[in-house]
This record gives structure tokens, sequence and C-alpha cells, in this order.
């Protein structure tokens, strides 16, 4: 209790929490991939492969025209001797010297094909062609752009459109990849309004929105968001029955110490193993990591500011969500902080860090430059939409005179 006339002390993260980097390789580390299912193709989209993708046949399968023009065999002038079209066999099985064939793009070649001519390069007078060739040129040898068996994607390669269309041309019906992780997403608070706006005293739901578009992005299936009351049985009656159909839960509103925050008794009556009890970062300090008894499924908890619970999801739920549905982590993004282009004070707020905690900031992308684009309050998600990425801004306390020096600064991408 603080009496009058006495300053309260600072508020600090408390000692169980945890650095920002150690809070997202505990969140990686609490799951591994879920179970791998051979899927078709037109399924596969945003999986995670769970073996490695290999060329089961050359690419190209046989030497064929890169452009449409004239196959050549020898030095120049040649007679054609007839065409061959994409998806035909070429009417004679070696080009003999002096020989040529009118080619299509993409259309087989036949063996003894020195060179391709173009069209625009080629001067023709009735049966016969001229013009300047270099040999070997326009034309795709069998298997130059990719041998049989070559490893083209690695287990863990997210299966974009493009990795899709690679794994068709690759000879791909179905495949393997990691079973999407099911979770189940509640969210709590008797002041949250879902439709229209809010009269005085509440608040709309934010999060409610925003938390299927952040699982899907992680490679997640979500289910439909189930809205609590405050209080702890309810909470407690709605995490037991998530674990009995979700391979991870998110809880949002009731990840803090104050009176309306009723996660940690919850988890603690259904005897859950906490793992991360707070993370030292900002926004989003008063989240956490946990894992239901018996083989039950992990558990996030976000804070209730729509920012700050978004912050939260990149520490801790999107790891653990990449990690369940069996993704390699892209490699660090990196590029240099710049200047906001508001006030000079707002720019240096920005760009400062903060003594003990890990700043993140959102930032809009120019060129190689990362520019913060303010309105990054926790309660607030408008610079958050308004941004590419997010900054991660290390602790460390540099003064805001020092804070107009460009840094390099390690990015988040936000989901899409």
């Amino acid at each position: 209790m603080t009496t009058l006339g006495t300053t309260p002390p600072p508020r600090t993260a408390p000692a169980a929490a945890l650095s920002w980097p150690e809070a997202r390789a505990a969140a990686a580390a609490a799951a591994g991939p879920l179970a791998v299912r051979d899927i078709p193709l037109r399924r596969a989209h945003g999986r995670a492969l769970a073996r490695p993708l290999t060329a089961r046949a050359p690419l190209p399968a046989f030497d064929t025209a890169a452009m449409d023009g004239y196959a050549v065999a020898g030095p120049g002038p040649w007679t054609v001797a007839g065409r061959v079209l994409a998806g035909q066999e070429p009417p004679v099985a070696r080009l003999a010297d002096g020989r040529a064939l009118e080619v299509a793009t993409g259309a087989r070649v036949p063996a003894g094909t020195g060179a391709v001519l173009p069209y625009e390069d080629a001067l023709r007078t009735g049966a016969s062609v001229a013009g300047a060739v270099r040999p070997g040129r326009h034309v795709r040898r069998r298997g130059e752009e990719c041998p049989a068996g070559a490893e083209v994607l690695p287990p863990g390669a997210v299966l974009t459109p493009a990795a899709l269309g690679l794994a068709a041309s690759l000879g791909y019906d179905r495949v393997a990849v990691h079973r999407r992780p099911r979770v189940a997403l509640l969210v709590t608070g008797d002041e949250l309004v879902r439709r229209g706006t809010p009269p005085p005293g509440r608040v709309r739901d934010a999060v409610g929105p925003l938390l299927p578009g952040v699982v899907a992005s992680a490679g997640g299936a979500a289910q439909p968001v189930t809205y609590l009351p405050d209080g702890r049985p309810p909470l407690a009656a709605a995490l037991t029955r998530a674990a009995a159909g979700a391979d991870a839960v998110a809880v949002c509103g009731a990840s803090s110490r104050g009176p309306a925050d009723h996660l940690r008794p919850a988890l603690a009556d259904l005897g859950a193993e906490v793992l991360v009890d707070g993370v030292a970062c900002r926004p989003g300090h008063p989240q956490l990591l946990a894992r239901l008894p018996g083989g039950g499924p992990p558990v996030v908890g976000l804070p209730g500011n729509p920012y700050a619970a978004f912050a939260a999801c990149l520490t801790l739920l999107v790891p653990l969500l990449e990690r369940l549905a069996g993704r390699t982590p892209p490699p660090p993004w990196r590029a240099r902080l710049a200047p906001a282009p508001d006030a000079a004070r707002a720019a240096r707020r920005a760009r400062a860090r903060h003594p003990r905690d890990t700043r993140l900031v959102p930032v809009a992308l120019d060129g190689t430059r990362a520019v913060p684009v303010g309105h990054d309050r926790p309660g607030l998600l408008w610079g958050a939409a308004a941004a590419d990425a997010v900054a991660v801004l290390p602790p460390g306390g540099a003064p805001e005179s020092a804070a107009d020096v460009d840094v390099e600064v390690e990015l988040l991408r936000l989901p899409r």
C-alpha cells in the first residue's frame, strides 16, 4: 500500500520475466512438429514439408528450344528439313550438319542440335535459312536446370504457390506434410462489445478478429473464437474443453495480475506447468506460456490491450505454431532503422531503447531502411496495421540524443 505523501516505487519486470529472445526460444521448444500426412497438392498450400522435395526426373527432361526459331546443326546456311512444336516428337532422331528444324519454344530438339537461331536473327529464303549463332545458344540441355535426384526444398519449407508449381513440375501429385495445428481461441472480458460502437465504459473487441489471421499465417487452423466472461471457473472450464480438441490454446485478456486476470489461477487449478511467466518486452510484458498436464496442449496468455496482444502473438504464439506446423523459421531479416518523418521528438522516441526491455516498433520499409510509423501504444493497432514489419530494439538505454544515428535492427515479418 502507498501512503499519502510518498512516491510509489518504479514498476519493474518481475524477476521471473524472460528476455524477449529467451521467450521466443522457449515457445519454439515447447512442442514438436505434428504428425505427417500425405496429401494432394491442391490441399498443401501453406503446409510445411515433412520430407525433402527431390527431383524425380531431370529438368528439362529433354533437350529443348528456349526460343522460337530454327534448331540448327553445324555451320550455316542450313536447309530447313521440317518443323517441331511443343509436345511433338522431332521428325528426325538426329539433326545432320547443314540441316535445320523450325521449332517452337519448349519443343524437343533432336540430337546433333548445336543452337537455336531465333526468328528475329534469321534470314530465310525458300528452304534455306541463314544467320549468326553461338554454339549452345538458346538450347536448354536435359537436366541443366535440375538433375534427377537433386534436393530442391528441405524439410520444413513452406509450400508457397511457387513451391506447389515446382512440385508439380517435378512429377509430384501428393506431398508429405505436417498436420496443421488446431488452435482454440479464448477471449475474456466483461467489458467487450463485439458489434458497433461501444457505449461508455465498454470497449470494442479487436483481438478476436485479429487472432484467426495470425494463426493462419503461422500455419495453424483457428477454431471459432470463444468469448468468456471474467471469472476463474468459466476460464478453467473453457481450458478443459479446449484441451480435448486443440493442439494449442490462445487466451486473451486474463494474463496480467489484476483483479480480473484469472489465467494464472485457472492454470494452477488445472495443474499446468508455467514455462514463461512474463516477458521483458514493450508492449506485451504480461504474457505467459504454459503446458496443460497429461500431454495437454500449450497455452499462450495474451494481454488484453490490442497491440500488446499482437506483440505477444509475435513473441510466443507464432514461434509455437510454426514449430507445431513443422516450419523452419526464416533467417533473420535486418535493416537500418531510419528517422521517422514526423516531429523530432516523436522520431527519437520511436527509436529510443528501453533500459531493460526489448521494444517492438512498427515500421514501414523504404528501400533498405525501416521507418517507424508511430501509433505504437499498447491499446491501438493503428501502427501495426500501417506497418510492413516490426523492428526489434534490444534493451540498452541509449539516450534520445544518440538515437538519431542509423542502427541495424532485426525485423519481424507481419502476418498477412
